[in-house]
């Protein structure tokens, strides 16, 4: 599943803020991939045996095609990101989906990832394209109208990351007559556009182009989830930083087709049981850049 990578030593102070991930202090110093700096070898799972999951159309379709589609981010670093080199996928959101799959019997062999943009992913559930979709993606109840999400399995909050020279910007209240981007028809440049009218917002089609306007200078801030911001931060922490406090409160869900209740309720289910392998993932991957987190508890609707 990930490729890795020669190690090398990473500066994280400036990175660690207190957030809905219950962040922990960092130390000066911390290991690190080349490319992927918030992730390394991947977590042990077991892949089960004779699944039998009655009345979810979605583990029919799995069961009669021989793999599993799954719908991911592949730029945003100790989450889903994909390397230019090897083609692996890595980061917390990419383990937890293969351990969903091999509790529905699937090895990684059986995996296709599918990234998908942030704008489109209701609609690759909703037709069918992809079977589930892990890729940092908030529960709301705008989007469950159209899918389901079965979690939560992390929490965090949005946050703000600027250039590392930047003393203007300390935090939102500090955004009047900034320019800040986000990935197009994320929830995180509508929250900027509706409580911070003085601020301009620019929205492209990836977290990694915003990231490279702002080094660019052609932004001054990029805002999402913290979680996505400090695996950024932790990858070229010479040049950006992390600012301020999260402002909003995000649950990370795994989004699956409505009205699969069978389907939802098992994943819940894995997460509830699996604490253990769930803390191995996390400080496997985001926990390298020196957080700490503990696993949220399933809201089994």
């Amino acid at each position: 599943m990930m490729a890795i990578f020669a190690r090398t030593r990473l500066r994280v102070a400036g990175i660690c803020a207190a957030s809905a991930l219950a962040l922990s202090a960092c130390g000066s110093t911390g290991p690190a991939t080349s490319t992927a700096p918030a992730s390394r070898a991947p977590t042990a799972i077991t892949v089960a045996k004779d699944v039998a999951l009655t009345g979810s159309p979605t583990f029919d379709k799995i069961r009669s095609s021989g793999k599993v589609r799954i719908g991911v981010k592949q730029d945003q670093p100790g989450l889903g990101f994909k390397d230019a080199t090897t083609a692996e996928y890595s980061g917390f959101d990419i383990q937890i989906a293969t351990w969903i799959a091999a509790s529905l019997g699937y090895d990684k062999d059986k995996i296709e990832f599918t990234p998908i943009l942030s704008g489109t992913r209701e609609s690759a559930i909703t037709t069918g394209a992809i079977d589930y979709y892990v890729g940092s993606y908030p529960i709301t109840d705008h989007r469950k109208k159209t899918i389901d999400f079965a979690g939560p399995y992390l929490v965090t909050g949005q946050g703000l990351m600027v250039r590392k020279d930047n003393a203007s910007i300390g935090s939102e209240k500090d955004l009047a007559g900034k320019n800040v981007c986000s990935a197009t028809g994320v929830d995180s440049i509508k929250y900027i556009q509706a409580n911070f009218p003085a601020a301009q917002t620019t929205e492209l089609d990836t977290y990694a182009k915003c990231v490279e306007s702002l080094k660019a200078g052609q932004v001054d801030a990029v805002t999402t989830d913290q979680a996505v911001l400090m695996g950024y931060t932790a990858q070229d922490p010479d040049h950006l930083k992390v600012v301020g406090q999260p402002f909003t409160t995000e649950k990370y869900g795994v989004g699956i087709p409505k009205g699969d209740k069978a389907l939802r309720t098992f994943i819940g289910n894995m997460l509830t049981d699996g604490g253990a392998i769930w803390k191995k993932i996390y400080n496997d991957t985001l926990g390298k850049s020196g957080t700490t987190s503990e696993q949220p508890k399933v809201d089994q609707y």
